[in-house]
């Protein structure tokens, strides 16, 4: 699902708000997200998942293309861990086949009693 696909369903759910509202909505949530994360925050919604502000130590790696030796300094990068809520959901479409798009088609051949 893209941002312009998330803001039409919102919109469709809420026809008593203007699409232009629910591009304000999103936009202020994702921009408040970013701006907590760049102060370091922890930005945690109950049920779906926590973001967070990892750091990655200063490392040499390489060039694949030439092989060199390259100095790689050290960042903060987004890091997201699942919530319980969506984790069990997750599991459960996958398990039960729960008619989601990740348990369409998840099972396995069934082996022929040869």
């Amino acid at each position: 699902m893209t941002k312009s696909e998330l803001i039409a369903k919102l919109a469709a759910l809420n026809p008593h708000l203007y699409q232009r509202d629910v591009e304000r909505i999103v936009a202020t949530i994702f921009d408040e997200i970013a701006v907590a994360l760049a102060r370091g925050d922890r930005v945690e919604l109950r049920g779906f998942g926590a973001f967070s502000v990892k750091q990655r130590e200063s490392r040499t790696g390489r060039n694949p293309r030439t092989g060199e030796t390259v100095a790689v300094s050290q960042k903060r990068v987004p890091y997201f861990k699942t919530g319980k809520d969506l984790r069990d959901r997750l599991n459960k479409s996958v398990q039960g086949g729960g008619g989601g798009a990740a348990g369409a088609g998840a099972q396995a051949p069934r082996k022929s009693a040869d």
